[in-house]
């Protein structure tokens, strides 16, 4: 089952800019009646209806997960993206009803943690924001480090700083702030679990020094919600619906299986749920796997892809969808 098989009809109460990059919106449930609980580090995926495209965006949820009246998501403009946040940031407006999927959590607090160490760059923030609340409501012991480019465009460190002095700490690069952050996986109880979001560039260099120094896998936890890349068109041969497809250059193999009235299952839309992972029953040509669900010998193999990011150059595909 996909994300977008079970849909939540909600209405946009409040767009808020909050800096020069991201927007806040407020979204309440248009029939009236409670949304369902998530639990912090949740996502929705967004329905965009942009004329005769319909875009899907995974966004973590940043309100407070016990609250049912509403949910609230940020979203950072990228110009140079594929079109969701853009739309977004210029389309929608206060009053406007859209279609959201059910919460899915693959960040989620491991509460049998001692500590919860949290390591956030830029947008990366939001699922904190939720998750701080969940932990501030249940006396949960946290630790949050912030890296942001500048005070202008530090999207909620004020908030939270003055919530929660002592356990926040905020680094600017515009000041040459940087988090030590060797020092600081070396000093942690026993016990702490250390939860990253951000740039890809900020989770490998989390990642590869907590395994330099010994953390257990384990208690590394991590969320990128990667953007399918774009590339040269491909057709793909769709062995149980009996369909053949053509991929555009700005679309996503999964984009175009929905668009041919194919339903494949998704969670994430980003390449780290393992939800759409699709068998390959024969190709000719070469995989472009952009996700990080499968180990390189599954991506060695040639007999799985992840249709949500990755791509295909060549001239035969055939999938097992």
């Amino acid at each position: 089952m996909s994300a977008g098989t079970r849909k939540i009809a909600v209405t946009v109460s409040d767009v808020v800019k909050v800096n020069e990059l991201v927007t806040r919106f407020r979204f309440v449930p248009t029939d009236g009646a409670p949304l369902p609980t998530f639990s912090g580090g949740a996502h929705v995926v967004v329905e965009m209806q942009d004329g005769d495209v319909t875009r899907l965006n995974p966004y973590s949820l940043m309100s407070d997960p016990m609250d049912q009246s509403a949910y609230t998501i940020s979203v950072r403009r990228d110009d140079e993206g594929r079109g969701g946040s853009l739309f977004m940031h210029t389309k929608v407006k206060p009053g406007d009803q859209m279609m959201i999927s059910y919460p899915v959590n693959l960040f989620a607090l491991d509460l049998r943690a001692k500590k919860h160490l949290m390591i956030a760059g830029g947008i990366g923030i939001t699922p904190f924001l939720a998750q701080i609340k969940q932990l501030a409501a249940m006396n949960g012991n946290f630790e949050l480090h912030y890296s942001c480019r500048s005070p202008a465009l530090g999207s909620y460190a004020d908030e939270l700083t003055t919530a929660h002095p002592g356990r926040v700490h905020v680094y600017f690069d515009d000041q040459k702030q940087a988090i030590d952050l060797e020092t600081l996986l070396d000093g942690q109880p026993l016990g702490t679990h250390i939860y990253v979001c951000g740039p890809k560039g900020m989770i490998n260099w989390v990642r590869d020094k907590a395994s330099a120094l010994g953390w257990p896998r384990e208690a590394v936890h991590y969320e990128e919600f990667l953007a399918p890349q774009s590339g040269k068109p491909f057709e793909v041969k769709l062995a149980v619906s009996n369909k053949v497809i053509t991929v555009g250059e700005h679309q996503s193999l999964l984009e175009a299986m929905e668009a041919a009235g194919v339903d494949a299952p998704y969670l994430c839309r980003g390449g780290a749920c393992g939800q759409c992972e699709t068998d390959v029953i024969g190709y000719d040509g070469k995989f472009i796997h952009h996700d990080h669900w499968l180990e390189d010998e599954d991506k060695a193999s040639g007999k799985k892809i992840m249709p949500c990011v990755s791509r295909f150059e060549g001239k035969t595909l055939v999938l097992d969808r």
